[in-house]
Protein backbone atom coordinates (compact mmCIF):
# COMPACT_ATOMS: atom_id res chain seq x y z
CA UNK A 1 0.00 0.00 0.00
CA UNK A 2 1.47 3.26 -0.71
CA UNK A 3 0.70 7.12 -0.62
CA UNK A 4 -3.08 7.60 -0.29
CA UNK A 5 -4.87 10.33 -2.38
CA UNK A 6 -4.82 11.48 -5.54
CA UNK A 7 -1.55 13.36 -7.05
CA UNK A 8 -2.82 16.85 -8.25
CA UNK A 9 -0.63 17.03 -11.51
CA UNK A 10 -1.59 16.76 -14.62
CA UNK A 11 -3.51 13.58 -16.01
CA UNK A 12 -2.24 12.46 -19.16
CA UNK A 13 -4.10 9.07 -20.79
CA UNK A 14 -1.82 6.83 -23.57
CA UNK A 15 -4.61 5.79 -25.69
CA UNK A 16 -6.58 8.92 -25.58
CA UNK A 17 -9.97 7.63 -27.40
CA UNK A 18 -10.22 4.27 -25.24
CA UNK A 19 -13.09 4.22 -23.29
CA UNK A 20 -12.02 2.96 -20.09
CA UNK A 21 -9.08 5.40 -20.39
CA UNK A 22 -11.59 8.45 -21.23
CA UNK A 23 -13.60 7.54 -18.33
CA UNK A 24 -10.91 7.29 -15.86
CA UNK A 25 -9.79 11.05 -17.08
CA UNK A 26 -13.64 12.51 -16.27
CA UNK A 27 -13.51 11.31 -12.93
CA UNK A 28 -9.80 13.26 -12.35
CA UNK A 29 -10.63 15.65 -14.79
CA UNK A 30 -12.05 18.88 -12.30
CA UNK A 31 -9.53 21.51 -11.66
CA UNK A 32 -6.68 19.76 -13.57
CA UNK A 33 -4.95 19.07 -17.22
CA UNK A 34 -5.92 16.69 -19.17
CA UNK A 35 -3.63 15.26 -21.82
CA UNK A 36 -4.83 12.75 -24.58
CA UNK A 37 -2.06 11.08 -26.28
CA UNK A 38 -3.48 9.05 -28.90
CA UNK A 39 -2.33 7.69 -32.86
CA UNK A 40 -2.51 10.88 -35.02
CA UNK A 41 -5.35 11.30 -37.66
CA UNK A 42 -8.12 10.40 -35.91
CA UNK A 43 -10.89 12.56 -34.45
CA UNK A 44 -10.32 13.97 -30.81
CA UNK A 45 -13.56 16.13 -30.81
CA UNK A 46 -15.60 13.87 -29.15
CA UNK A 47 -13.18 12.92 -26.17
CA UNK A 48 -12.07 16.50 -25.72
CA UNK A 49 -15.35 17.82 -24.85
CA UNK A 50 -16.42 14.88 -22.81
CA UNK A 51 -13.06 15.63 -20.35
CA UNK A 52 -13.62 19.68 -20.57
CA UNK A 53 -17.36 18.80 -20.01
CA UNK A 54 -15.97 16.88 -16.66
CA UNK A 55 -14.69 19.94 -15.42
CA UNK A 56 -10.89 19.51 -17.18
CA UNK A 57 -8.88 23.44 -17.02
CA UNK A 58 -7.39 22.60 -19.85
CA UNK A 59 -7.97 19.73 -22.42
CA UNK A 60 -4.77 19.30 -24.85
CA UNK A 61 -4.15 16.65 -27.60
CA UNK A 62 -0.31 14.79 -28.40
CA UNK A 63 0.29 12.31 -31.07
CA UNK A 64 1.60 9.05 -29.48
CA UNK A 65 2.35 5.55 -31.72
CA UNK A 66 2.69 3.37 -29.10
CA UNK A 67 4.57 1.10 -31.44
CA UNK A 68 7.08 3.82 -32.29
CA UNK A 69 9.27 3.11 -29.15
CA UNK A 70 12.14 5.44 -30.25
CA UNK A 71 9.84 8.49 -29.89
CA UNK A 72 8.20 7.74 -26.15
CA UNK A 73 10.91 9.36 -24.22
CA UNK A 74 11.28 12.31 -25.89
CA UNK A 75 7.46 12.75 -26.24
CA UNK A 76 6.74 12.28 -22.50
CA UNK A 77 9.83 14.87 -21.47
CA UNK A 78 7.81 17.33 -23.71
CA UNK A 79 3.98 16.95 -22.24
CA UNK A 80 5.87 16.96 -18.83
CA UNK A 81 7.92 20.59 -19.83
CA UNK A 82 4.75 22.27 -21.47
CA UNK A 83 1.75 20.88 -19.07
CA UNK A 84 3.92 20.96 -15.93
CA UNK A 85 4.47 17.34 -13.56
CA UNK A 86 2.15 14.36 -14.66
CA UNK A 87 0.03 13.85 -11.76
CA UNK A 88 -1.68 10.49 -13.11
CA UNK A 89 -0.04 8.64 -16.44
CA UNK A 90 -2.78 5.68 -18.14
CA UNK A 91 -1.55 3.70 -19.82
CA UNK A 92 -4.74 2.74 -21.44
CA UNK A 93 -3.22 1.44 -25.43
CA UNK A 94 -3.22 -2.33 -26.51
CA UNK A 95 -4.96 -4.68 -29.08
CA UNK A 96 -6.84 -7.58 -28.78
CA UNK A 97 -5.61 -9.12 -32.10
CA UNK A 98 -6.84 -12.27 -34.00
CA UNK A 99 -6.01 -15.43 -32.53
CA UNK A 100 -6.41 -17.51 -35.53
CA UNK A 101 -4.29 -15.07 -37.51
CA UNK A 102 -1.53 -14.74 -34.94
CA UNK A 103 -1.42 -18.74 -35.55
CA UNK A 104 -1.02 -18.49 -39.30
CA UNK A 105 1.11 -15.12 -39.77
CA UNK A 106 4.36 -14.87 -37.02
CA UNK A 107 4.16 -11.38 -37.78
CA UNK A 108 0.90 -10.56 -36.52
CA UNK A 109 1.23 -12.77 -33.18
CA UNK A 110 4.94 -10.57 -33.19
CA UNK A 111 2.91 -7.31 -33.39
CA UNK A 112 0.02 -7.66 -30.87
CA UNK A 113 3.41 -8.61 -28.61
CA UNK A 114 4.99 -5.28 -29.43
CA UNK A 115 1.76 -3.32 -28.80
CA UNK A 116 0.23 -5.28 -25.80
CA UNK A 117 3.86 -5.53 -23.82
CA UNK A 118 7.35 -4.08 -25.51
CA UNK A 119 5.57 -1.03 -26.13
CA UNK A 120 3.94 -1.01 -22.67
CA UNK A 121 7.81 -1.88 -21.12
CA UNK A 122 9.18 1.37 -23.00
CA UNK A 123 6.12 3.61 -22.10
CA UNK A 124 6.37 2.14 -18.35
CA UNK A 125 10.24 2.79 -18.23
CA UNK A 126 10.31 6.02 -19.20
CA UNK A 127 7.32 7.37 -16.82
CA UNK A 128 9.14 5.52 -13.84
CA UNK A 129 12.38 7.42 -14.67
CA UNK A 130 10.43 10.45 -15.25
CA UNK A 131 8.26 10.62 -12.17
CA UNK A 132 11.23 9.20 -10.04
CA UNK A 133 12.83 12.12 -10.95
CA UNK A 134 9.72 14.33 -9.69
CA UNK A 135 9.54 12.48 -6.44
CA UNK A 136 5.73 12.13 -6.95
CA UNK A 137 3.19 10.67 -9.41
CA UNK A 138 0.82 7.75 -10.24
CA UNK A 139 0.69 5.08 -13.25
CA UNK A 140 -2.13 3.09 -14.24
CA UNK A 141 -0.92 -0.26 -15.88
CA UNK A 142 -3.89 -2.48 -17.65
CA UNK A 143 -2.90 -6.93 -17.16
CA UNK A 144 -5.80 -8.91 -17.48
CA UNK A 145 -7.20 -12.16 -16.24
CA UNK A 146 -5.71 -13.49 -19.34
CA UNK A 147 -2.67 -12.94 -18.51
CA UNK A 148 -3.07 -14.93 -15.18
CA UNK A 149 -3.01 -17.89 -17.11
CA UNK A 150 -2.34 -18.26 -20.31
CA UNK A 151 -5.47 -19.94 -22.20
CA UNK A 152 -5.28 -22.04 -25.56
CA UNK A 153 -7.89 -19.79 -26.93
CA UNK A 154 -6.46 -16.44 -26.93
CA UNK A 155 -2.86 -17.11 -25.88
CA UNK A 156 -0.93 -14.48 -28.18
CA UNK A 157 -2.77 -11.88 -26.38
CA UNK A 158 -2.87 -13.98 -23.27
CA UNK A 159 1.20 -14.21 -22.64
CA UNK A 160 1.72 -10.45 -23.61
CA UNK A 161 -0.57 -9.76 -20.40
CA UNK A 162 0.95 -12.07 -18.46
CA UNK A 163 4.53 -10.47 -19.58
CA UNK A 164 3.35 -7.12 -18.45
CA UNK A 165 2.06 -8.10 -15.48
CA UNK A 166 5.40 -9.77 -14.36
CA UNK A 167 6.98 -6.46 -15.53
CA UNK A 168 4.67 -4.14 -13.70
CA UNK A 169 5.08 -6.41 -10.47
CA UNK A 170 8.87 -6.13 -10.75
CA UNK A 171 8.64 -2.26 -11.27
CA UNK A 172 6.19 -1.88 -8.28
CA UNK A 173 9.52 -3.26 -6.32
CA UNK A 174 11.54 -0.84 -7.70
CA UNK A 175 9.38 1.70 -7.26
CA UNK A 176 9.01 1.42 -3.61
CA UNK A 177 9.74 4.14 -1.53
CA UNK A 178 10.35 6.48 -4.12
CA UNK A 179 6.99 8.89 -4.01
CA UNK A 180 5.65 7.02 -7.42
CA UNK A 181 2.73 4.69 -7.16
CA UNK A 182 2.12 2.28 -9.82
CA UNK A 183 -1.39 0.81 -9.65
CA UNK A 184 -1.93 -2.95 -11.97
CA UNK A 185 -5.59 -3.23 -13.11
CA UNK A 186 -6.28 -7.02 -14.10
CA UNK A 187 -10.26 -6.57 -14.97
CA UNK A 188 -11.61 -9.43 -16.71
CA UNK A 189 -14.40 -9.36 -19.88
CA UNK A 190 -14.78 -5.59 -20.73
CA UNK A 191 -18.38 -4.50 -22.67
CA UNK A 192 -16.92 -2.23 -24.63
CA UNK A 193 -16.05 -1.47 -28.12
CA UNK A 194 -12.96 -3.54 -28.11
CA UNK A 195 -14.75 -6.82 -27.80
CA UNK A 196 -17.86 -5.58 -29.54
CA UNK A 197 -19.47 -8.66 -31.29
CA UNK A 198 -18.02 -11.46 -28.76
CA UNK A 199 -20.25 -12.64 -26.39
CA UNK A 200 -19.53 -11.29 -22.60
CA UNK A 201 -17.26 -14.18 -20.04
CA UNK A 202 -18.77 -14.65 -16.49
CA UNK A 203 -18.17 -11.76 -14.39
CA UNK A 204 -17.86 -9.09 -17.22
CA UNK A 205 -17.79 -5.44 -16.46
CA UNK A 206 -18.23 -2.14 -18.37
CA UNK A 207 -15.43 0.76 -19.06
CA UNK A 208 -17.71 2.76 -16.10
CA UNK A 209 -17.11 0.10 -13.46
CA UNK A 210 -13.42 -0.17 -14.31
CA UNK A 211 -12.94 3.42 -14.22
CA UNK A 212 -14.61 3.76 -11.03
CA UNK A 213 -12.62 1.05 -9.46
CA UNK A 214 -9.25 2.33 -10.55
CA UNK A 215 -10.33 5.87 -8.55
CA UNK A 216 -10.72 4.41 -6.00
CA UNK A 217 -7.32 2.02 -6.14
CA UNK A 218 -5.42 5.41 -6.59
CA UNK A 219 -7.33 7.30 -4.10
CA UNK A 220 -6.18 4.52 -1.36
CA UNK A 221 -2.93 4.35 -2.63
CA UNK A 222 -3.02 0.01 -3.74
CA UNK A 223 -0.45 -1.54 -5.65
CA UNK A 224 -3.06 -3.56 -7.67
CA UNK A 225 -6.67 -4.70 -8.08
CA UNK A 226 -8.83 -6.87 -9.82
CA UNK A 227 -12.22 -6.04 -11.48
CA UNK A 228 -14.51 -7.05 -10.47
CA UNK A 229 -12.67 -8.26 -7.40
CA UNK A 230 -14.29 -11.32 -6.95
CA UNK A 231 -12.16 -12.36 -10.22
CA UNK A 232 -9.21 -12.41 -7.82
CA UNK A 233 -10.61 -15.70 -5.59
CA UNK A 234 -11.73 -17.44 -8.46
CA UNK A 235 -8.69 -17.47 -10.20
CA UNK A 236 -7.10 -18.91 -7.40
CA UNK A 237 -9.35 -21.96 -8.28
CA UNK A 238 -8.31 -21.69 -11.50
CA UNK A 239 -4.47 -22.05 -11.69
CA UNK A 240 -5.42 -25.80 -9.94
CA UNK A 241 -7.54 -27.00 -12.96
CA UNK A 242 -5.83 -29.47 -14.43
CA UNK A 243 -4.29 -28.62 -17.71
CA UNK A 244 -5.84 -31.46 -19.70
CA UNK A 245 -9.09 -29.32 -18.45
CA UNK A 246 -7.74 -25.48 -18.51
CA UNK A 247 -7.23 -25.85 -22.55
CA UNK A 248 -10.48 -27.01 -23.54
CA UNK A 249 -12.05 -23.61 -21.42
CA UNK A 250 -13.39 -21.13 -24.45
CA UNK A 251 -12.26 -17.67 -24.23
Amino acid sequence: MGKRGIDDGSVLVLGGRSEIGLEVARRLAPGRTVILAARPGGDLTAPIAQVRAAGATAVHTADFDADDIASHQALLEKIAAEHGPIGVAVLAFGVLGDQARAEREPEHAAAVVHTDFVAQVSVLTTLANLLRAQGRGQIVAFSSVAGVRVRRANYVYGSAKAGLDGFVSGLTDALHGSGVQLLLVRPGFVIGRMTEGMDPAPFSSTPDQVADAVVRGLRRGTDQLWVPWVLGPVFVGMRLLPRAVWRRLPR
